[in-house]
């Protein structure tokens, strides 16, 4: 083992040992009240887990070693642990296939994954696919996107809604909120953005599907809310 090996693996031990002694069997018990798995977790708040990452900085090699570890919290850390630019699309890929719950799933595509120059990319790819919270990483990525990245034109926004359209009759719990999380985030950037969400939620609410017609409703109330529509209507005269 090199002197870097040692480093990280040393690294991840000290973290394991923090993490255990911030857990507690309340904390545990709490996630499982919010359908988060706790066998493989120490019941640690997310502002620790936070206070936690800020100590040990950003590391890329850190976050792939805390990664395969298979904790719940060490996980969670690899979000403001990793560094954004180093991620590959490689790694993206085979993350995601581990995500067995949404909150792990959200926290990285919320804190991590929409930073990297992959995450275009795997929105469309993520959402075709057919695992619960695979597919949901595609629309909380898109959700993610929608709220953080200013840069991005109305215009690649409008391309990927065909994607979350063709999917919204998906009844499963976490794929169908999610669905609805990514049109109102998408819905809520722009006034035109918000027209076109809002006429595909027409759509979906006028649909035979039970789930879907549930989602465009949602989404209907959420975009046509005065104070929505006031906010935007701001935003488009500046």
């Amino acid at each position: 083992m090199t002197g870097s090996e040692q480093s990280v693996d040393a690294r991840v031990r000290n973290a394991l040992d923090w993490l255990k002694r911030k857990g507690s069997k309340a904390g545990r018990d709490g996630m499982a009240r919010y359908a988060i798995p706790s066998d493989r977790a120490f019941g640690v708040s997310m502002k620790d887990v936070q206070a936690l990452a800020k100590a040990l900085g950003r590391d890329h090699a850190l976050a792939l070693a805390l990664w395969d570890t298979g904790f719940y919290e060490a996980r969670a850390l690899c979000a403001y642990v990793d560094e954004p630019a180093r991620v590959t699309a490689a790694q993206m890929d085979r993350w995601c296939r581990d995500f067995d719950n949404w909150a792990t799933c959200d926290t990285l595509c919320f804190a991590l994954f929409d930073r990297t120059p992959h995450a275009w990319r795997k929105v469309a790819a993520w959402t075709k696919r057919k695992p619960e919270f695979e597919r949901r990483a595609g629309l909380a990525l898109l959700a993610s996107l929608a709220l953080h990245d200013k840069s991005a034109n109305d215009a690649r926004f409008v391309t990927l809604l065909p994607l979350v359209e063709r999917i919204a009759d998906d009844e499963r719990n976490f794929v169908r909120k999610a669905a609805s999380w990514a049109l109102r985030a998408v819905g809520g950037r722009s006034a035109a953005l918000n027209a076109q969400v809002i006429a595909l939620a027409r759509r979906l609410a006028a649909s035979d599907d039970r789930t879907a017609r549930a989602t465009g409703k949602e989404v209907l109330r959420e975009l046509a809310k005065p104070a929505v529509q006031k906010r935007l209507a701001r935003s488009a005269k500046r």
